[in-house]
């Protein structure tokens, strides 16, 4: 009873593990190669490449010491990285939520040609 108990947390933690993985690359694919460059952070490639093989481990690799190698660099692309770019690409929270008007435009507010 105990053994399968301690058998269903561990899978829940490596099936956690792969969800935050898998869920970093798909941020890292859909960011802009330009906004990793002005947030001054490292290079698209380098954290599809970090990621992917986190994705790869995750899925094949049954050592725990490389998957929580790469839950750390999930963690470090969702807290640190993507924020940044969130921000040097204008990404605030939720499009127009964030106070911008109907009328807004990719340059600013719309005047009505006055």
């Amino acid at each position: 009873m105990l053994l399968s108990g301690f058998s269903l947390l561990t899978s829940l933690l490596f099936l956690g593990m792969l969800v935050i993985a898998v869920v970093a690359l798909v941020f890292a694919v859909i960011a802009r190669e330009d906004a990793y460059r002005a947030a001054e952070k490292q290079t698209k490639p380098f954290w599809l490449i970090i990621l992917g093989i986190t994705v790869v481990v995750n899925l094949l690799v049954p050592v725990m010491f490389l998957q929580l190698a790469g839950l750390v660099a999930s963690i470090v692309f969702m807290v640190d990285v993507r924020p940044a770019l969130r921000q040097v690409s204008g990404g605030g929270r939720g499009g127009r939520r964030g106070g911008g008007s109907s009328s807004d435009g990719p340059y600013g507010p719309y005047n009505g040609g006055r």
